[in-house]
């Protein structure tokens, strides 16, 4: 298929695609320390074996945590209101439409969760999907002010979080080193079931530990909640569509320096630290919570630069592969538990973080690649074929 002219027919710029693609590579960076390690613990259950493991997760962690689903969420606001727009251009109801949508995330994010990845985000998408739902009519100014309140209650619960386990090793330390028993003794279950169990014991022992992480589900809830909207807006106000807007130009030269510098001084926090220090790592993960949505902004207006430029083979090639995500998505998530759980090449918990790292780059430049190069033949993606086809049942 030809993807400017697709693009052109649709009304959508390259911007989103360039996005999306950006954004599935920075997922798999983030995401490889869970399917290599314990859910509770990540690398800190013998991730850092040397100075390149802990460089290598001070950069993951100073450049795509907490951005790359930001941007992701960002862009499912995006293609919320492409929604809307085709189901109004094709004179179409968009509610039902709209229902399938939200039940089969539902049902991926479910079987993702089951037989991949416990830290899948489709179920979560599809659940705070529902609530997006009643903003569609939304104007931008209100979709900007609530988006503003959902993420600063993000920030705010990060803060609640670390102040909570500060006050726990004040006046409770007993609790907390009960916490961190429990965490290890956690640890050590994944290590046997992902590193020596079944494909069945997999799969019972990645649902238990979803059903268990409810605060980290709030937690990104509120973040995922605000970019949708924001996405939506972006659209609603023509932003996507004009990547020489002023507001992306202070995006990459006010948002861009402060959100990165911030997040790399959240990621120093634990940097060098092979233990698991609770209070530590809260810190952490409040400070880049705190910068995270500068960054994300910055990441948009340097893409938004990126989109503007002299339209090339590469570029193209990204865009393309950024039409399929879901799908890239889904096949990362299958190569890496097959890379790493005990059904599969066994690395669990084996690799050093800069090694796992490195593997989750080449996954997801491969998985985009891929997607890149289906499109060229078929329309859409080869799970976006199966889930088009369940939303509209057949009907355009």
């Amino acid at each position: 298929m030809n993807y400017t002219k697709d693009s052109s027919s649709a009304g959508r710029h390259i911007m989103p695609d360039l996005v999306r693609a950006f954004a599935i590579i920075g997922i798999a960076l983030v995401n490889v320390g869970l399917f290599a390690y314990p859910l509770q613990m990540s690398y800190y259950d013998g991730g850092f074996q040397s100075a390149i493991d802990d460089w290598a997760n001070f950069g993951v962690q100073s450049i795509f945590l907490m951005k790359s689903y930001s941007l992701f969420s960002f862009m499912f606001g995006v293609g919320f209101a492409y929604q809307i727009q085709s189901a109004s251009r094709a004179k179409a109801g968009f509610g039902g439409r709209y229902a399938r949508r939200i039940i089969g995330l539902l049902v991926l994010g479910l079987a993702h969760i089951a037989f991949a990845f416990q830290g899948d985000i489709l179920l979560l998408y599809g659940l705070i999907g529902i609530v997006l739902f009643w903003f569609k009519n939304a104007k931008v100014k209100t979709l900007c002010w609530v988006a503003a309140v959902f993420i600063i209650f993000q920030i705010l619960f990060g803060f609640l979080m670390m102040l909570s386990v500060w006050a726990g090793i004040k006046f409770a330390p007993e609790e907390i080193l009960a916490v961190q028993n429990e965490m290890e003794t956690s640890a050590l279950l994944s290590r046997e079931i992902f590193g020596n169990g079944t494909f069945i014991d997999a799969v019972k022992l990645r649902l238990a530990e979803y059903g268990s992480a409810m605060a980290i589900f709030i937690y990104q809830g509120l973040g995922v909640l605000g970019y949708f909207l924001l996405g939506l807006a972006a659209v609603k106000s023509d932003l996507i569509a004009n990547p020489d807007a002023v507001l992306w130009k202070k995006f990459r030269r006010i948002a861009l320096p402060l959100g990165v510098i911030g997040s790399a001084y959240g990621a120093w926090i634990v940097m060098g630290s092979d233990d698991m220090v609770l209070m530590q790592i809260a810190t952490s993960i409040a400070v880049i919570g705190l910068f995270a949505p500068l960054a994300t902004a910055g990441y948009l207006g340097l893409i938004a630069k990126w989109a503007k430029g002299p339209v090339t083979k590469f570029k193209i090639f990204m865009a393309r592969g950024g039409t399929a995500t879901l799908s890239a998505y889904l096949l990362q998530s299958l190569l890496l538990s097959l890379i790493f759980n005990s059904y599969g090449l066994g690395l669990f918990g084996k690799l050093g973080a800069a090694s796992c790292i490195a593997i989750a780059l080449i996954v997801s430049i491969f998985t985009l690649a891929f997607s890149s190069l289906w499109r060229k033949k078929f329309k859409l993606g080869p799970v976006e074929i199966l889930f088009r086809a369940w939303t509209y049942l057949g009907k355009r």
